[in-house]
């Protein structure tokens, strides 16, 4: 299971990387409304995504680990608009995501270094928060 997770990540990253979204200037053109060509892939592959989750469900696909595929109808809450606040404007400030920044390493890009240490940091921030004392 572990190598697949692994082979998996390694061919996400390549696909990322392939799509030049580890540059930058590719991520800031975007963010500046200048091209649409990071929302039109994101664009696509959530309407794959979604077509192929409806398919699978309907299939009644079982997991790797054996369980029922289940896709749980969860309410949108206020951390939930603050945590997507916060993220789209690490993402600005820096123009890279997480999954992004794991690619930049992997393709040699410093700047994927310091998100990966601000992901870091943000976690350990998080989990201090959310075991304070009322």
């Amino acid at each position: 299971m572990k190598r697949t997770g692994f082979l998996f990540g390694l061919c996400f990253g390549f696909l990322i990387a392939l799509a030049q979204f580890t540059d930058y200037n590719v991520i800031h053109q975007g963010l500046l409304m200048k091209q649409a060509y990071i929302y039109l892939v994101m664009a696509s592959s959530v309407i794959v995504s979604m077509i192929l989750l409806w398919l699978l469900t309907k299939l009644k696909w079982r997991t790797l680990l054996g369980g029922p595929l289940k896709l749980p109808k969860l309410p949108i809450r206020k951390h939930h608009i603050w945590g997507g606040a916060l993220f789209g404007a690490g993402w600005a400030i820096t123009g890279t995501c997480p999954t992004v920044s794991a690619a930049m390493l992997g393709t040699g890009k410093l700047l994927g270094l310091s998100v990966m240490a601000g992901l870091l940091v943000g976690v350990l921030l998080k989990d201090v928060w959310s075991n304070r004392k009322p």
